[in-house]
């Protein structure tokens, strides 16, 4: 359901993680909606202990909230590091929701991951799809965080009545993305290899998995440009999907890396590594009706966030 218009402007906006991929992303959006854009460093406040949280958020009053803060990472770090990617994620969502609550906080959006949903999602995965069957198990901790902060927003929007919705974005990239091989997602990692066989004259160069399973890629900006169309638009128990609509293999992606980044060389799939969920493409067909859809073709973005990457962290 859309809402009667929520205005940004002259607001006290608190982008919660505004130092990862998503959170920097949505500083720049913000920066045309004449906000009052509140920041908070990790060293300065650690989101997981609540009466931190607390004393922060009373001392600056923020009236809208993105929670964009997040332990995350990908198959490997998943499977390695259950309770950073359960139990500091459930303290991180749960400090800000409820202090949101208690200090009766506008308006509050809340991301999570496509990974909530059911390893054997009917595709593409629709919004009613959730905890309708057993979950991946090699990013299990993690989805189970990000749906129990959905729980929490649609919890707290019945009981008390709280404008807080959620975003579902699917698989991210662009600028400010982890380009750090032991926890990296499957895009900026093959980015990396791809970079580093460039570099070293490889003829070869391997790909976690049989290349097989399909994924959704979206831009991180787009996603930024979707969390405030539905922060000023969307109020609603449901979660929201967002996605670029369409999805390719991880055998087409790499081609694409490799593209772009200028690896001539031959593309090895490693069928010993895992592949994860056999499909992952989002029904982004309930924002879509609101009148939002994203704008950045799949190579255009991967050649931003490669030049990202040769001028940041190469």
């Amino acid at each position: 359901m859309t809402s009667p218009p929520y205005s940004l402007a002259g607001k006290r906006v608190w982008v919660a993680g505004h130092r990862g991929m998503v959170g920097s992303a949505i500083l720049r959006r913000l920066a045309t909606e004449k906000c009052d854009v509140l920041t908070v460093a990790h060293k300065e406040l650690d989101l997981t202990r609540q009466a931190d949280v607390e004393a922060w958020m009373a001392k600056h009053k923020p009236q809208a909230i993105f929670v964009a803060s997040a332990v995350v990472g990908g198959i490997m770090a998943n499977s390695t590091r259950p309770v950073d990617f359960l139990t500091n994620n459930v303290l991180i969502q749960t400090n800000i929701i409820d202090t949101a609550h208690k200090l009766d906080v506008e308006k509050l959006i809340f991301l999570g991951s496509s990974c909530i949903y059911p390893r054997l999602a009917p595709q593409p995965m629709a919004e009613s799809a959730l905890l309708t069957g057993p979950l991946e198990p090699t990013n299990q901790w993690y989805a189970i965080a990000k749906i129990s902060g959905i729980m929490q927003c649609r919890a707290y929007r019945q009981q008390y009545g709280r404008d807080f919705i959620s975003a579902m974005p699917t698989n991210l990239y662009g600028p400010g993305d982890n380009y750090d091989l032991q926890g990296s997602h499957v895009l900026p990692a093959l980015m990396v290899k791809a970079h580093r066989a460039k570099l070293a004259g490889d003829a070869t160069m391997t790909v976690w998995g049989t290349g097989s399973p399909k994924r959704e890629f979206l831009y991180v900006d787009d996603l930024a440009d979707a969390c405030v169309f539905l922060m000023k638009t969307y109020s609603g128990d449901e979660h929201v999907n967002v996605g670029y609509g369409s999805d390719v293999t991880i055998g087409e992606v790499a081609q694409i890396v490799a593209d772009v980044v200028g690896f001539e060389g031959k593309l090895v799939f490693d069928s010993s590594k895992p592949d994860g969920m056999p499909r992952k493409l989002v029904d982004s067909g309930k924002l879509a009706g609101l009148g939002w859809s994203a704008k950045t073709e799949l190579k255009d973005g991967i050649a931003k966030a490669y030049d990202w990457y040769r001028q940041n962290v190469a």
